[in-house]
């Protein structure tokens, strides 16, 4: 029989033996996702009212809200009464917020706008008495190889991933900062499922294992999903839990005591390109393209921004606040269910709202600016406003006809969009574009040349990942002429304009359901490397050309099949050969070919049925809008030049201005 100290010994043995498992208490907090603002803010203000609740009687410890500020000022705006409370929280460590504004998809959005985004978000977490700041990317659809760049520069050394590690340790260095993969991922919502005490044990037991087998001597264990709650007695039933683990103590506390914990596993292992693995977790890559026209608003916006608030720094910065407030539309659509094109048709028409006002605001802000200063815009911006006119004289004097009509009452306006016309001489160019026999050819003056196709493939997909048809070799739109600038086709009529690059616009009725439409560019050789744009400046990924996700389609739980796909912003090259888009945010390679995508029709959120995907990604909500039936436009320019000149051949396209 065991003495008193040999029982006690053996329990100290025990304890010595368990691993440490850092608990944090958070909610990931989507603005908009399967229902809309206003229904998940009436959400938030429950969930958050419990929160302070727990935080003012001391049962739990602290919470980590998201990483973003967002959230908390929707919250404010209803319950302004909460705001001291709230900012004795943060400055006591209790409750953590930003840095970020909102959270962003990071291939969806530009450089300048996540840096925005950092700049709001920083500024409200600083003024709420916020200091400690990590990078926090929970959810993002993968991680661009950009962002830990940015994050250091505003002074951030930390951040949280998940999707896209494959099989990266739970501590790494991301492109120099010091990075921690939630293996698990963040929606560890075990303590509010309907369990008993021992099945929860059992559960957690199993999940930290796996985390157990990437991690050193401390374990990070996120609690909290999308729009959860905390559970009132959360720290006694981890308290309950600690005593049927063998290997593991939970502690409640937060992320920041972590790091500091695991500080000198960071440079064991580093990885310095982008994070877009999807071999042990969903990348949802079919979000690049789902809902175009949202990525075309955004596009268009996030230029007119950039200009506008260059051109108001410029003249004196009179429009800081204005600018401010843009902003924010812009990166509440950013947020990556909004941007991705993944959420209620009704969010998606916020969106469009959103965008149209960030419009209105920055060409009213230019228009202003030049009146003002006498600067001249770029052709492209003043054909946009030039209006409908009828030529009445070419003679100068009073004309003799009347100009309005007798029969309505004429008003006086002021018009500040008036433009003279003017003949502007067509760019010298040594691209030629020629339609034989039935096949289209770009060629340049120096002997390069390749194919121009244009494609659609069966989907049977969702808004997160393009459906692919086994066995579905696609179709391949007839050429029929090319006639007066216009080249005509059995799928749509193709709108060509020479330049320095030769630009095609294509307008069309969209009668199909389920598709997806794609320009393809044949090239010499198989496509083993792209370069492309994402954050402002030029990435290279490599390719297998041989790849074909139709024969690697997943049969087990849990996958999403490899792709070819891959995302971009307003440029993507290879083989000395380069496109530049407006809004088309989606590439592939098969082969020779890279193909860039036009139009990917679904019509729901997420199909259980995905052949590309075995497990739902989202609710099965029917978003029949997202079929994008009706007219359609596809912009793109192309020319034969290398990566390191793509910022001019971008700006023939986007030009400065003032």
């Amino acid at each position: 029989m065991l003495t008193l100290c040999e029982k006690i010994k053996n329990m100290l043995q025990i304890v010595i033996m368990k691993k440490t498992v850092i608990a944090y208490l958070h909610t990931h907090w989507d603005r908009e996702w399967y229902r809309e603002f206003e229904v998940f803010r009436l959400r938030l203000l429950r969930v958050f009212d419990n929160v302070l609740n727990l935080l003012e009687t001391n049962k739990i410890p602290s919470f980590y809200f998201d990483g973003q500020v967002s959230a908390l000022l929707d919250y404010l705006e209803i319950r302004p009464e909460k705001e001291k409370i709230v900012r004795k929280f943060i400055k006591e460590k209790r409750l953590f917020i930003g840095p970020c504004y909102t959270l962003v998809d990071e291939f969806l959005t530009d450089k300048t706008t996540f840096e925005k985004n950092l700049e709001i978000g920083l500024k409200t977490s600083t003024d709420f008495g916020c200091t400690d700041f990590i990078g926090y990317l929970a959810d993002t659809f993968g991680h661009s190889q950009n962002i830990p760049k940015i994050f250091q520069k505003f002074g951030i050394d930390k951040c949280v991933v998940w999707r896209g590690c494959g099989d990266i340790p739970s501590e790494f260095k991301f492109n120099g900062i010091d990075t921690v993969n939630l293996i698990r991922g963040y929606f560890m919502d075990i303590f509010s499922a309907p369990m008993t005490i021992e099945q929860k044990a059992e559960w957690l037991k199993d999940n930290l294992d796996k985390i157990a087998e990437k991690s050193g001597d401390y374990l990070l264990l996120p609690i909290g999903a999308d729009h959860l709650g905390v559970e009132p007695d959360i720290a006694e039933q981890i308290e309950q839990v600690n005593t049927l683990l063998n290997d593991y103590e939970i502690k409640l506390s937060n992320p920041f005591e972590y790091f500091k914990l695991v500080k000198n596993n960071f440079s064991q292992y580093e990885w310095n390109n982008e994070l877009r693995d999807n071999s042990k977790t969903f990348i949802l890559q079919g979000a690049y393209s789902a809902r175009t026209k949202l990525k075309q608003y955004n596009t268009k916006c996030t230029y007119l921004l950039e200009q506008a608030n260059k051109l108001q720094q410029k003249y004196g910065s009179e429009y800081n606040s204005v600018i401010e407030y843009a902003y924010k539309l812009l990166l509440k659509n950013q947020a990556h269910d909004g941007i991705c094109g993944c959420s209620t048709d009704l969010v998606h028409r916020e969106n469009i709202t959103r965008y149209e006002k960030i419009i209105q605001i920055t060409n009213t802000i230019i228009e202003e600016l030049r009146l003002k200063h006498k600067f001249k815009t770029p052709i492209m911006q003043s054909k946009e406003l030039i209006p409908e006119y009828k030529i009445i004289s070419k003679h100068f004097g009073v004309e003799n006809s009347l100009l309005y009509n007798t029969q309505k009452i004429p008003v006086t306006e002021d018009f500040a969009d008036i433009y003279t016309l003017k003949y502007f001489p067509a760019t010298k160019t040594d691209l030629k574009l020629e339609v034989r026999n039935g096949q289209i050819f770009l060629s340049n003056d120096n002997g390069k040349r390749i194919q121009i196709e244009f494609v659609r493939f069966k989907d049977e997909g969702d808004t997160y990942n393009f459906g692919a048809v086994e066995n579905d070799f696609g179709e391949t739109a007839e050429i029929y002429s090319f006639k007066n600038n216009i080249i005509k086709t059995s799928f749509f009529d193709v709108q060509v304009e020479f330049g320095k690059t030769i630009n095609f616009k294509i307008e069309w009725d969209n009668k199909l359901k389920n598709h997806l439409w794609q320009v393809k560019f044949n090239m010499k050789s198989p496509v083993t490397e792209t370069y492309s744009e994402d954050m402002n400046t030029v990435i290279k990924r490599e390719f297998n050309p041989d790849y074909d996700m139709r024969k690697n389609l997943p049969k087990e739980r849990g996958i999403e099949v490899k792709t070819n796909f891959a995302p971009m912003q307003r440029y993507v090259g290879t083989q000395g050969f380069g496109v530049v888009t407006q809004g088309l945010t989606e590439y592939e390679i098969k082969g020779k070919s890279l193909l860039v995508t036009l139009l990917r029709s679904v019509g729901v959120i997420s199909n259980p049925n995905n052949p590309s995907r075995s497990t739902p990604a989202g609710p099965p909500i029917e978003v029949p809008e997202a079929q994008q039936l009706g007219y359609n436009c596809a912009e793109f320019s192309v020319a034969f030049f290398e990566e390191e000149n793509y910022q001019e051949y971008i700006e023939t396209i986007f030009p400065e201005m003032g």
